[in-house]
C-alpha cells in the first residue's frame, strides 16, 4: 500500500512539472518563428504591441497577427537576456533576431489553471 501511495504521489509530481509552461518554452517557439508554436501558450486574450501598435486579441486573432509579423520578418533566433517572476507571474526580455532587423521583445506569462498563459507580447 505504502509502495502504490510513493507511486501515485511521484506520477502527481512528474505531471505538475510538465504541465506548467515557463519562459524557456515561450523563447524556444518564439526562435522558431512559428505563430502556431508560440500560440500554444496564448491566454483567451492577448495583448500584442507590434509596430509601435498595441491591441488586445482573442487567441485566433492574435496567431494570425503574429504570424503576418513573421511572414514580414523572418525569425533567425530568439535570445533571453532578462527574466524575472512576481506572485506566480513571469517577464522575460529578450532580443527577437529576424532578416529586417533586431527586435527588443517582452512578453508576460500569467498562471492560470496550473500553468502560465501568455497575455502579453511586445515588439519594439
Amino acid at each position: 500500500m505504502k509502495k502504490l501511495f510513493f507511486i501515485s504521489g511521484i506520477a502527481v509530481i512528474c505531471f505538475a512539472f510538465t504541465s506548467i509552461q515557463g519562459i524557456g518554452d515561450v523563447a524556444a517557439a518564439l526562435k522558431s518563428g512559428n505563430a502556431n508554436s508560440v500560440a500554444k501558450y496564448f491566454d483567451s486574450k492577448v495583448e500584442l504591441t507590434m509596430g509601435g501598435k498595441s491591441a488586445s486579441y482573442t487567441k485566433a486573432q492574435a496567431t494570425a497577427a503574429l504570424q503576418s509579423f513573421f511572414n514580414k520578418n523572418s525569425v533567425k533566433g530568439f535570445s533571453i537576456k532578462h527574466q524575472g517572476d512576481n506572485a506566480g507571474s513571469e517577464y522575460c526580455i529578450g532580443t527577437l533576431s529576424t532578416s529586417t532587423g533586431d527586435f527588443r521583445t517582452t512578453f508576460y506569462l500569467n498562471k492560470k489553471t496550473g500553468d502560465q498563459n501568455l497575455q502579453e507580447i511586445r515588439f519594439e
